[in-house]
């Protein structure tokens, strides 16, 4: 892991422990040169005219397009539209989809621990045409409890949108299953993997999933980038969020035709810099491979989450008989999470702390806020040891009086 981390140049600027790796990871110097590369050599618009650059860069979004779809298991990469991240194409699945494929009365699914990306928009279209939302809540483990569908599903039932890992707890859920489930209901499926593209292979198409949204950079890349997969028949029936250039196929003055998917959804200038870093992150991803990360992540989450549960003054939350990535939630008893985290930093130690775009989820786990340490392939023993000397700094400094 040494030889891991010094691959990350901001770890050579910053002597730090980052474990804010859910909110987004550190880059690789490959990665960042791919930026700067980008901006010295082939800097253009894609798709904008017939120049070489317009068409290094057309080029550069097509063959980033392919990789993707490679990536997680798609066979099209028509079916591959870039976002600006998971919360952009959660809206081009709620307003360009649901808004006008259900009707009043029509109910959907949502997981209680669910980002508010995913819960957001939903609210908003269930609004604007009188659906009812209805909430899939968890066992005592943290899991989604799959028994309470028979309960909730009915004729009215047209979409369950859930995460594939919780980004509070860092839970696997059953996502599998749950497809399954849905799919004899004739439910439409919708993963948000924003926090589980880092860990284990994705095959959207094997899983029968109807829409699926990652963020590029919780994988390596640049900010910026996002993925919506959809499956082509639903993608045909979306409209566009975003209404512009490049979009349309033919315009007059009262109308306009739109081209086909995926480049209907991707109105405007693209983010091609940021686009081309998938490509590279996913290289990345792929020279490590799945299975190290797991091994990595596997070994280090055993270690911090047994060396923070032998903290007495330390509640942690869903750590115990789960399959879960290496994302612990954690309260010191009788702190604001805010004043942890800041006593952490001033340690050098980054975690995350306050609702974590949960508020559901915490609210129904009857606390206010928590902090969230999650770990990354460039994470250590070493790592977790000074968070614990840490936690034991914010031990005497609010509770040894």
């Amino acid at each position: 892991m040494d030889e891991i981390k010094k691959e990350f140049p901001i770890f050579n600027k910053r002597d730090m422990v980052y474990l804010d790796n859910a909110a987004t990871s550190q880059k690789p110097q490959e990665v960042i040169d791919s930026v700067y590369n980008y901006y010295l050599e082939t800097n253009g618009n894609a798709g904008r005219g017939s120049h070489e650059l317009s068409m290094i860069n057309q080029a550069i979004m097509e063959s980033t397009r392919k990789k993707v779809a490679s990536f997680i298991g798609v066979s099209d990469e028509k079916n591959i539209v870039f976002t600006k991240g998971s919360t952009e194409g959660l809206n081009i699945i709620a307003f360009g989809y649901a808004l006008d494929n259900l009707e009043e009365g029509d109910e959907i699914v949502l997981g209680i621990s669910n980002h508010h990306a995913n819960i957001v928009p939903w609210q908003e279209i269930a609004r604007i045409k009188k659906l009812r939302i209805r909430y899939l809540y968890l066992d005592e483990f943290g899991n989604l409890d799959i028994k309470q569908l028979s309960y909730i599903f009915n004729k009215n039932t047209k979409i369950i949108s859930i995460s594939t890992v919780v980004n509070t707890t860092g839970v696997i859920q059953k996502f599998k299953d749950i497809i399954e489930i849905s799919h004899r209901y004739n439910v439409k499926v919708v993963l948000d993997c924003a926090q589980s593209i880092m860990h284990f292979k994705h095959e959207f198409e094997k899983w029968d999933v109807d829409f699926a949204v990652f963020s590029g950079h919780k994988i390596f890349s640049a900010q910026g980038v996002g993925v919506l997969y959809g499956k082509k028949q639903l993608l045909e029936k979306t409209r566009p969020l975003i209404y512009g250039g490049d979009m349309v196929e033919y315009v007059t003055e009262s109308s306009a035709t739109y081209k086909d998917v995926p480049h209907k959804f991707e109105g405007g200038t693209q983010n091609v810099a940021a686009i081309s870093t998938l490509t590279k992150s996913i290289e990345y991803m792929e020279k490590i491979g799945y299975d190290r990360i797991k091994k990595i992540e596997d070994k280090l989450t055993m270690y911090a989450t047994f060396a923070i549960n032998t903290l007495d003054f330390i509640e942690t939350y869903y750590t115990e008989n789960v399959e879960k990535v290496g994302i612990i939630a954690f309260n010191v008893k009788g702190v604001h999470s805010h004043d942890t985290a800041f006593i952490l930093d001033n340690k050098g130690v980054a975690v995350r702390s306050g609702q974590h775009c949960t508020a559901p989820l915490l609210s129904y786990m009857g606390i206010n806020s928590c902090c969230r340490m999650s770990l990354g392939i460039y994470n250590d023993e070493k790592d977790v040891d000074r968070l614990i000397e840490g936690l034991l700094e914010v031990k005497r400094i609010f509770l040894d009086k």
